[in-house]
């Protein structure tokens, strides 16, 4: 069979499905914040003196409390990872 032919379909399903769009992107948004979190961890690693510290905690908290809401909307809508590399979202 030939498979130029099925992915610009399946593509094409894709892009229509708007659930699907919103996995993705939230998705992609939870990826962006676990960065930020690590980030965020390091940023505390390095602070020295007392303003900087407290700023790297501020900046730590508001990155995990992003990072769990971000996580809790996954759950929520069913969304999981099928394959990593592409960040294909799946769920019912």
């Amino acid at each position: 069979m030939d498979m130029q032919w099925r992915i610009p379909w399946l593509q094409q399903r894709k892009e229509e499905d708007p659930l699907m769009r919103d996995k993705q992107i939230l998705l992609e948004e939870i990826r962006v914040a676990q960065i930020e979190w690590q980030h965020a961890v390091q940023r505390l690693d390095y602070a020295l003196d007392p303003d900087q510290i407290d700023y790297a905690i501020y900046a730590l908290e508001a990155a995990e409390k992003r990072y769990g809401m971000l996580l809790k909307n996954a759950k929520r809508m069913n969304v999981s990872v099928l394959y990593h590399d592409l960040g294909k979202a799946a769920g019912g």
